[in-house]
């Protein structure tokens, strides 16, 4: 399993970056910040898969023209969904994607990586992308395997109920299976029990009788 850039990438933003969109809650902060980390690293997937060898360019010499037309490209994309202002978005795209290219050359230099380790570990990261964002993340970076990757929280809620309803069901019919395998015990026999028992009493004393008679 290749190392996982999408988490060290979220992390790193938030210890280096930490002025962005510095006026939302921590969660909200998080998640823009989580779903345009997604977005621009997806992006840098799907143009390593048409050319390897312009993406290994840019992350060895990252240039901050084409950081640019990368955010502006990403950003003015009809399927891009964010709930987040034009300008704001864009902004914040730029950024977290100058921070990816600038780690991965970090990365590069340190690790002594080539190009194809470079392509590995970047294919390498669909596994961890999964699930990670909703779909208009995918349709804007074309990650199109990875639609429906992330779970529905109604079906999950959904699936807990069915699932808690079954348990019931199954624990009812074993209780009634229970009771209906008690054995009745007829009144009558209450009755009987002493009789039968001074019987068998009154046999092996006469037995013990004629022994010692």
């Amino acid at each position: 399993m290749a190392f996982d850039l999408v988490q060290y990438f979220v992390e790193q933003i938030e210890s280096q970056k930490p002025t962005l969109l510095s006026h939302l809650n921590r969660e909200e902060k998080r998640q823009h910040i989580r779903e345009i980390n997604a977005l621009t690293l997806g992006e840098l997937i799907h143009q390593l898969r048409n050319n390897a060898q312009k993406v290994y360019q840019e992350i060895t010499h990252p240039d901050e023209l084409y950081i640019q037309e990368v955010s502006r490209h990403l950003t003015t994309n009809p399927s891009n969904a964010s709930i987040l202002e034009r300008s704001e978005l864009e902004h914040l795209t730029t950024e977290i994607f100058h921070l990816q290219l600038n780690e991965l050359k970090q990365l590069h230099d340190t690790g002594s990586h080539s190009p194809q380790s470079i392509q590995e570990l970047l294919n390498g990261q669909i596994e961890h992308l999964s699930g990670q964002a909703d779909d208009w993340v995918w349709s804007t970076n074309n990650l199109t395997e990875l639609l429906g990757s992330k779970p529905n929280l109604q079906e999950e809620i959904s699936l807990e109920a069915s699932m808690k309803e079954f348990n019931q069901m199954v624990n009812q019919q074993h209780t009634q299976e229970d009771v209906t395998t008690e054995v009745q015990v007829p009144t009558w026999s209450k009755i009987v029990e002493p009789i039968v028992a001074v019987v068998i009493l009154w046999i092996l004393a006469s037995a013990a009788c004629n022994i010692f008679s």
